[in-house]
């Protein structure tokens, strides 16, 4: 469920859905902080306000209806959403550093893969890696397998609830040396987020890592949506009916502690785009950490 990136591949509708990617937004700055982003007094108080949540029977509708309706995000939108992640290699050292000799062939799990924005850039900068990819949508695994790239010496894609459905019967148990979440773990209810990293730990060698990238508390986006969205704190619904979660990074650090992980960075990505048309200067708030499987002990 390559949940809405909006990393520079989209920006944010005023309700806080997603508007196509505009070709004048650019990136202005990118710093790291190990601080919560202050907001205005006027932003402050409209999240203070907006307190009415969304119905409970609505809430398990959503969360009843959550595969179909990123299948019709899928259907609607094709591989032509979201640009192509070159930053990621950039942005996590780990990919390439890792590595205990130089041809040594990395296994990777890209846990939420989508259609392959961030699997294809990987595979084709390092031919060397091999690639366990599974997403919540069977249409954007389809995607997956259609893809011109994709090749099964290089990659194994298949779909999987992170939340009910073993890892295991699909990637050998202590397999994997790095696994990515990027903007996945915001796409799941909080109350199952835990699943998720669980299920991710089993297949994990002993020193192996997750990296992380997600939306951060007070990112653009969470401030955009519009009162009748609120599904619980930090947690939102948009108008497709995908849902988005805001981090804060000890939220974070817990869910990943508790499930045995040991944390190695875990800090916000502060952003600001600006998009020429509109003459918008938008500020971005995202967590980017890293969290290893301990070495077992002898």
């Amino acid at each position: 469920m390559d949940s809405y990136a909006l990393d520079g591949d989209t920006s944010a509708g005023k309700d806080g859905s997603i508007c196509d990617a505009p070709t004048t937004a650019e990136a202005l700055f990118q710093k790291k902080s190990d601080q919560v982003i202050s907001v205005s007094p006027e932003v402050e108080q409209k999240l203070q306000n907006d307190h009415v949540l969304v119905s409970e029977f609505k809430q398990m509708k959503l969360e009843t209806d959550a595969q179909k309706n990123w299948d019709l995000f899928y259907k609607r939108n094709s591989t032509n959403f979201f640009k192509d992640r070159h930053w990621t290699t950039r942005e996590f050292e780990e990919l390439k550093a890792c590595r205990k000799f130089e041809n040594q062939r990395l296994t990777i799990l890209e846990a939420g893969c989508g259609v392959g924005n961030c699997l294809f850039p990987l595979l084709e900068e390092d031919p060397r890696l091999f690639v366990y990819a599974c997403d919540f949508s069977p249409r954007a695994v389809q995607f997956v397998k259609q893809n011109p790239s994709y090749n099964t010496n290089t990659c194994k894609a298949f779909q999987c609830d992170l939340t009910k459905d073993n890892l295991t019967e699909n990637v050998p148990a202590e397999s994997v040396d790095v696994a990515t979440l990027i903007f996945v773990l915001s796409a799941i209810h909080p109350d199952k987020m835990h699943l998720a990293i669980s299920n991710i730990y089993k297949v994990l060698k002993p020193g192996g890592c997750v990296l992380f990238r997600d939306y951060g508390l007070h990112d653009h986006a969470m401030i955009r949506f519009k009162p009748g969205s609120k599904l619980g704190e930090n947690f939102y619904v948009r108008q497709d009916g995908t849902r988005s979660y805001f981090f804060t990074k000890e939220l974070l650090q817990s869910l990943f502690t508790t499930a045995g992980y040991t944390e190695v960075s875990n800090e916000y990505v502060l952003r600001e785009t600006v998009n020429k048309k509109e003459g918008l200067c938008v500020p971005r708030v995202f967590v980017q950490s890293k969290f290893y499987k301990p070495l077992q002990m002898l």
